[in-house]
């Protein structure tokens, strides 16, 4: 009986681990805080409508009471609606501009906005068959976005509460991890007691992770990155290609740790994510240089090195390719927004 059990739950335990090692792995490199920016208490009819982002920010809204439905356009093509309950987030890793709104059809009644610590507190003068709403934003490192922004989609929904009504549902919210942390967000945002900003920016920061835990672990988990996760056999490619970028990986050497064929191996790959393990250790080779260009002061050729270049025209060649500009414009362009992040060795 025991042995049946622990057959059952293994894979589980193994899907969960890899999941929660790329997401160390992922973060690692490319480190996300958090801003709460606005505050919304809404009576029907409400409307929040959000510009477009810029590419260091993934725009993100908690939806802390009531119901709410989400319309966006995603790289120009219009996206079905998306129905939001208490206890969901949905994010946008593409940025782009999109709104929430209470589905009435009705025009939404004119907010009032009033400044408090930081936080803009958003009300309409009307409590009833409304929602309550956190509005914030993902903060990215300086680093070249593709490994995060090609491999999430452009919207994310994530539910905090497992289905079901009455006490089984309750109870569901108050068991997660990500229910515990939207709630002690809604406290601080809403008690506003000495610091409260601070601390819910912080709290934002740890919302991103598992946010990704939870769609991770979904059985429609996002393209990309976390899809590959669920791929156990590529686990040890993964990790070498995260742990030591540097290093110069060819496809047999990668396929070698999986114990795969070249063939094999590559299939995998083009299975889980559409793109080659090349294509990945380039992304993850880019977005560490990016980091070393905005926040060290090695030079362009020892930073080639450090992600596996030999020749700083290689390297060059390859950064321009990947980013869109030289490494010394990206440079430049790091130090002027003060995108970057200080705690980077």
């Amino acid at each position: 009986m025991c042995g049946e059990f622990f057959n059952a739950i293994l894979p589980q335990l193994h899907a969960q681990t890899s999941h929660m090692e790329l997401l160390d792995r992922l973060l690692s490199l490319m480190p996300v805080t958090g801003r709460l920016d606005v505050r919304c208490h809404f009576g029907s009819p409400w409307r929040i409508d959000h510009p477009e982002s810029n590419e260091w920010e993934f725009p993100y809204h908690v939806l802390l009471r009531g119901k709410a439905v989400v319309e966006s356009d995603t790289g120009g093509n219009s996206e079905p609606a998306l129905r939001m309950k208490a206890g969901d987030i949905v994010l946008f890793p593409s940025g782009s501009a999109h709104s929430l709104h209470d589905g009435s059809g009705k025009p939404p009644r004119a907010a009032r906005e009033r400044h408090k610590d930081g936080l803009t507190i958003a009300t309409n003068g009307n409590a009833r068959g409304g929602a309550d709403v956190l509005c914030g934003r993902f903060v990215l490192p300086a680093v070249p976005q593709q490994l995060l922004r090609d491999h999430l989609p452009g919207r994310l929904l994530v539910s905090s509460v497992s289905e079901g009504d009455g006490q089984a549902r309750d109870a569901a919210f108050a068991a997660t991890r990500l229910a515990r942390l939207i709630e002690l967000m809604r406290e601080e945002a809403f008690e506003q007691r000495p610091g409260s900003a601070t601390v819910v920016n912080q709290l934002s920061g740890a919302l991103f992770a598992l946010t990704l835990r939870c769609a991770s672990d979904t059985d429609q988990a996002p393209r990309g990155l976390l899809a590959l996760a669920q791929r156990q056999r590529l686990q040890p490619a993964l990790a070498a290609m995260f742990d030591e970028p540097g290093k110069p990986w060819t496809l047999p050497k990668l396929a070698e740790l999986c114990h795969m064929s070249r063939a094999t191996f590559a299939r995998h790959f083009e299975e889980a994510i559409n793109r080659s393990a090349s294509d990945v250790l380039t992304e993850i080779r880019m977005a560490l240089a990016g980091r070393k260009l905005a926040q060290t002061g090695m030079s362009v050729a020892e930073i080639g090195e450090a992600v596996g270049y030999q020749s700083e025209a290689a390297f060059q060649r390859v950064f321009k390719r990947q980013v869109g500009m030289t490494p010394a414009k990206w440079r430049a362009r790091s130090s002027k927004t003060g995108a970057s992040d200080d705690g980077f060795v």
